[in-house]
Formats: structure tokens, C-alpha cells, sequence
């Protein structure tokens, strides 16, 4: 009679709590069950490897954004570009006029319009149909770089390529001519990147000739300085800035060579593998809304609390492959939602806290 007892006891301590209460799922259960999406995807792409895993959202995928809608994007190698919004999972490519093999930069405009920055130029979506911008518009070169279609505070659109930056003009648009002009005030660059700080300047980091700060304001003023550029000048390695990104505080961060640099309006601090980076070439980088930095590398992905002291352990954490995350990572996003996302070489990934986990077709999203 005792050994049932505990027996009971045993199978009731499993499936309750401490008061009798039930054990409730967790948000990583409810994640891990949801159904997933409806697969809309009416193409086969020639281009896709024999061994391709076709559960994959994409093998490759070089960009992610939400919408003002709350969908979110993810640009490719070979597949186009697709569109989550919970319910269904659809593809955009050849039959729906997007041509492009290649999606390197997502971003939305004022009207809601969609940009995408690929190897054949610039599309833009309306929501119904797709239209390329290429060198019968403007765009000389056609090779946009990463994260390097930015919409401003003005509702300007700026992109960058390897071989310089040009603004769209929608006026020109209308009236049929070229819509886009190389930007005047720039040296030839191989763009890394662009974003508009919060006080309204607008950064190009590139991969040959360091990082420049435009300020719009400034040409307002008789004899104003707008373009200022940070390079070898001020200890800046080889010249070479790839990733670009603003912490809260206001200083802005660069990938470099060597690692990263946080440049506060005056000096350069950088941070190199001596100070707990993992990896030996540097590729992006991404800043939470919590200041947590996030660096990527060949090899592995660094989680970087600069909070903390560099002498602390615990200031950098280094994820390898053995945590999940394939090492070729190519894209980093966080949604509204707060949730990290991440585009690797084999698919698309979130991050749970402790390791990271793939995010196939099903799911679990």
C-alpha cells in the first residue's frame, strides 16, 4: 500500500504544481505548437541546388524587415522575396515580375510602397505589382549593398551600391524621366550601408573609404560643413567600415577589420577579439532595443553587453555552431515584437534566450 502511494505521489508531483494547481504551457511550448503557415509559392527556381532542403524558408536569406503592417520579409538568394503575415507564407519571384536572384535590402516608404535593394537594381512594390528601377533610371550601377536602402525623416529614398550612393526622385519618376541621381556631395564609394542617426544626420559606411556623416541642416547655412568623413586620418583600419548602427546613448558603432568601433562624436574606441569577439572577419551588426550588441562573424556570432566592463567574463558571449546558429550568419532583425531574427546559410533562426533554433516553412515560429 505505501509503494502505490508513492507511486501516486510521484505521477502527481510530474503533472501538477506544489498546490495542486495544472502546469501551464510556456510561450516557448505555445511557439513550438503553433500551426504553421499556408506555403504560397506558385515557382520552381532552376537555380536551387539538387540538394536543397526544401523545408527551409530559404537557404539563404540576406535581408529581413516588417512592414507597417506588421508582415515580415525576407529577402533571398534564388527564391525572391517572401512574405509572412502568420497566416500564410507566400513567394514573389519571376511570375509576379521579380527578377532578381538576389535581395540584399528591404525598407518601406511613406506611402507604404516597398523597396527592395537586389543585384539587378532596385524593385519597388505597391502591393499589387513590382517595378525595376535599373540603368535606364538612373541607377549607373545596379549592385545595391546590404542594408543599404534607407527611407529619412523627409521621406527621401537613398541607396547605396558599390559604386556610389543615389536619391530617388519621385517627380522625375512621374514624368517618365530617370528618377534616380547619383548624390553630388559623396566620392565614388563601395557602400556598406546607411542609416539616418536620431538627430537626423545620415551615415555611409563603406569598404573602402571609412564612414562618412551627411548633415542635411548644414547646407542651410551659409558656409556649413555637410559632409564629414571619419577615416585613416582618425585610426581607422584599412579604411574599412562594414556594418553601421546607433545605441541609445547616441554613439554609433561600425564593423571594422579588426572587430568594432564605437566613435562617440570625438574618439574611436575599437574592440577586437583580445576583448571577447569571436570570429576573425567581421561581417554585421545589429543593436536591440535593450543595448544589447549583436556581432557576426566567420565563425561564430558574439552577444555583447557594453553595459559592462570589457574586463568582466560575462560582457561578451560567443555562439558557435555547437549553439544552434549555422556560422554563416547574414542578416540580424528584431521585430516589434522585441523577437531577434536571424538569416543564416542554412535558413532562418530565432534565438530563445540560451541557444538559438531554426525556423523552417512549419515553423515553429
Amino acid at each position: 500500500m505505501a509503494l502505490n502511494n508513492l507511486l501516486l505521489c510521484s505521477f502527481l508531483t510530474i503533472f501538477t504544481a506544489c498546490k495542486g494547481q495544472v502546469k501551464t504551457n510556456t510561450a516557448r511550448d505555445l511557439i513550438l505548437s503553433a500551426p504553421g503557415p499556408t506555403v504560397v509559392k506558385n515557382f520552381k527556381s532552376a537555380a536551387l541546388a539538387p540538394d536543397f532542403d526544401t523545408t527551409l524558408v530559404s537557404q539563404y536569406i540576406r535581408s529581413i524587415f516588417q512592414d507597417s503592417k506588421g508582415n515580415l520579409w525576407f529577402g533571398t538568394i534564388a527564391e525572391g522575396v517572401v512574405r509572412y503575415d502568420v497566416k500564410t507564407l507566400t513567394y514573389f519571384s519571376n511570375p509576379d515580375g521579380f527578377y532578381s536572384n538576389s535581395v540584399f535590402s528591404i525598407n518601406e516608404d511613406k506611402n507604404g510602397n516597398l523597396w527592395f535593394g537586389t543585384d539587378q537594381g532596385v524593385y519597388k512594390y505597391d502591393g499589387k505589382t513590382f517595378r525595376n528601377y535599373n540603368q535606364k533610371d538612373g541607377l549607373s550601377h545596379i549592385d545595391i549593398s546590404r542594408k543599404s536602402i534607407l527611407v529619412d525623416r523627409m521621406g527621401t529614398i537613398w541607396v547605396g551600391t558599390h559604386g556610389g550612393v543615389f536619391r530617388y526622385d519621385p517627380i522625375a519618376d512621374s514624368k517618365g524621366e530617370p528618377s534616380f541621381s547619383l548624390f553630388p556631395e559623396l566620392p565614388p564609394l563601395n557602400v556598406a550601408g546607411i542609416m539616418e542617426d536620431r538627430s537626423g544626420n545620415i551615415w555611409f559606411a563603406s569598404s573602402n573609404k571609412g564612414v562618412f556623416r551627411y548633415n542635411p541642416s548644414a547646407s542651410l547655412t551659409a558656409g556649413g560643413k555637410t559632409i564629414t568623413n571619419i577615416g585613416e586620418k582618425e585610426g581607422w583600419g584599412d579604411n574599412y567600415a562594414g556594418g553601421i548602427a546607433q545605441d541609445q546613448a547616441g554613439n554609433m558603432w561600425f564593423i571594422t577589420k579588426n572587430g568594432i568601433c564605437k566613435y562617440d562624436g570625438k574618439t574611436l574606441t575599437e574592440y577586437t577579439p583580445k576583448d571577447g569577439l569571436g570570429g576573425t572577419e567581421f561581417w554585421g551588426i545589429y543593436i536591440e532595443q535593450s543595448g544589447i550588441i549583436w556581432v557576426t562573424a566567420r565563425g561564430s556570432t558574439t552577444r555583447f553587453d557594453p553595459s559592462l566592463p570589457v574586463s568582466d567574463s560575462s560582457a561578451f558571449k560567443v555562439f558557435t555552431p555547437a549553439d544552434g546558429l549555422n556560422c554563416c550568419v547574414q542578416s540580424m532583425y528584431q521585430d516589434r515584437q522585441g523577437n531577434m531574427w536571424w538569416g543564416a546559410g542554412s535558413g532562418l533562426y530565432r534565438f530563445d534566450g540560451q541557444r538559438f533554433y531554426q525556423v523552417k516553412k512549419q515553423g515553429p515560429w
